[in-house]
C-alpha cells in the first residue's frame, strides 16, 4: 500500500487556529479549527495572546489532523492580513513560522500567501467554482468587509483590487457588537447565529449601501436602540443576520459591479 502524501495548510487568523491536510487530488483528508478563548465579559485579545494562544494550539492541532502513516509533501501559511506590501498582524507570524520550520525540516516546498487569498482559495475549492479568469470576491470577516476584483495571473495567483465594501465597520464587528449587547459570548458570531434560530420573527433593521459602499455603524445602532426600547433579543439576532445578506447582496449587483 503506498503511503498517503498530503499538503498542509495552516491559518493563524485572529480568532481561529485552523489547520488541513489535503491530498495530491485536491481532496481533504484532514482538518481541525479551534476558536482562541476570550474569557467571559471580555471583548477581545491583545495580539499578543493570540499569539500565546495559536502557538500552544498548533501542535496539537496537527498532530490529531494529520491522517494515520501520512507524508507531508508540501505546507502552506497566511503570512499576512492582504497582498498588500506592509500588510502585517503578528497573529499570522506563529503560522507562517511553523510553515518556514517544517519546510526547512522535511526540505518541502513553502507557500507563503495572504489571509485574503487564503478565503478565496478556500471559497473557491469548497463551492467548485467559479471556473473563470476574472470574478468578484466579497471578503467579509472581523477585519474586513472587502469587495474585490479577483483576476488570474499565468502562475495560477490572484490580483486582488478593492473596488468597495464597508466604510465603518466591518461584519464581524456588527455581529460582536450586536452580540456583546445580547450578552453573548465573544467573538459572538456562533452564539449570534444559533440565537437567531430561535426567533419567533426577523426585526427590521436598516440597510445602508449605495453603489459599492456600505455602512454598518447604522444598523447596529439601530440594533441596540430596538433592544433598549424592548424588542425581542432573538428577533434583534436575526435582523442582524437578515441585514448582513441584504447589504451583501446588494453589493454585489451586475448594475453595481461593471
Amino acid at each position: 500500500m503506498s503511503e498517503l502524501e498530503v499538503y498542509l495548510g495552516i491559518d493563524t487568523s485572529c480568532y481561529t487556529t485552523s489547520v488541513a491536510f489535503m491530498d495530491k487530488d485536491a481532496q481533504l483528508v484532514g482538518e481541525s479549527r479551534q476558536i482562541l478563548k476570550v474569557r467571559e465579559g471580555k471583548c477581545g485579545l491583545q495580539q499578543s495572546e493570540m499569539v500565546f494562544q495559536h502557538t500552544r494550539n498548533l501542535p496539537e492541532m496537527i498532530a490529531n489532523a494529520m491522517p494515520e502513516g501520512a507524508k507531508i509533501i508540501g505546507v502552506c501559511a497566511s503570512g499576512c492580513p492582504r497582498p498588500l506590501e506592509g500588510s502585517y498582524m503578528p497573529a499570522f507570524l506563529v503560522g507562517a513560522g511553523f510553515a518556514r520550520s517544517l519546510s526547512v525540516l522535511n526540505n518541502i516546498p513553502l507557500h507563503l500567501i495572504s489571509h485574503q487569498e487564503n478565503h478565496l482559495l478556500a471559497g473557491k475549492w469548497s463551492a467548485g467554482g467559479p471556473d473563470a479568469e476574472r470574478f468578484l470576491l466579497l471578503h467579509a470577516s472581523g477585519g474586513t468587509t472587502d469587495l474585490l476584483l479577483a483576476e488570474q495571473r499565468e502562475d495560477g495567483s490572484y490580483k486582488l483590487a478593492e473596488i468597495g465594501g464597508s466604510i465603518d465597520l466591518h461584519a464581524g464587528q456588527f455581529i460582536d457588537r450586536i452580540g456583546v449587547s445580547l450578552d453573548l459570548q465573544f467573538p459572538a458570531g456562533p452564539a449570534v447565529e444559533a440565537f437567531a434560530k430561535t426567533a419567533d420573527e426577523i426585526i427590521d433593521l436598516p440597510v445602508s449601501v449605495s453603489g459599492l459602499k456600505a455602512s454598518l455603524s447604522g444598523p447596529a445602532t439601530a440594533a441596540e436602540r430596538k433592544l433598549k426600547a424592548g424588542a425581542d433579543p432573538a428577533g434583534i439576532a436575526a435582523g442582524v443576520q437578515k441585514v448582513l445578506a441584504e447589504t451583501f447582496y446588494r453589493l454585489t449587483q451586475p448594475k453595481n459591479t461593471k
